[in-house]
């Protein structure tokens, strides 16, 4: 009896291995970690854009470059000026169906409350994220540079900053 136990956990644990390899082998079909493609239902029926990063880091540029394609009007083109209303750096969790879980700030803009408003609610408008098949849940990391205007930048994907005048 107990060999027979052994043999079924034996041959499930093969088959588990079998299906990780056979789907690790599928590959990316060309593309580029952390380029995007439409790929995955989100839940309101509508298709989201799919992620094929390998790692949060990765994950990171996808994630910014969904909140600058949602928000075209509201991003700061070009060089930021050399005093900003605002810098913070929130933390997303995202969970393997591209919805925010969670917000967590680890440096909030105390002194300006209306741009910490704005970051969340730029945020949660954005979901679905990308999902990202090969991660699942992620969490995505970035620094917001918030100009007076309300318009922004994100740092992963910043022009850079103005040098203050001499």
């Amino acid at each position: 009896m107990m060999r027979s136990s052994t043999s079924i956990r034996r041959l499930s644990m093969g088959a588990a291995l079998l299906a990780a390899l056979w789907l690790a082998g599928c590959g990316t079909g060309g593309k580029v970690p952390g380029q995007l493609s439409d790929a995955a239902p989100t839940a309101s029926g509508g298709r989201a854009a799919s992620s094929s990063a390998a790692s949060a880091r990765d994950y990171k540029r996808d994630a910014a470059r969904h909140i600058y394609a949602l928000n075209g009007s509201r991003i700061y083109r070009g060089q930021l000026p050399p005093l900003l209303y605002a810098i913070g750096t929130l933390q997303v969790s995202i969970d393997a169906a591209g919805q925010v879980t969670s917000l967590h700030w680890l440096r909030a803009p105390q002194h300006a409350p209306d741009a910490i408003a704005g970051i969340e609610r730029t945020v949660l408008a954005a979901a679905p994220y990308p999902v990202s098949p090969r991660l699942g849940a992620v969490v995505w990391t970035d620094t917001w540079l918030w100009d007076e205007s309300g318009r922004f930048q994100l740092d992963t994907l910043s022009e850079g900053q103005l040098q203050a005048a001499p």
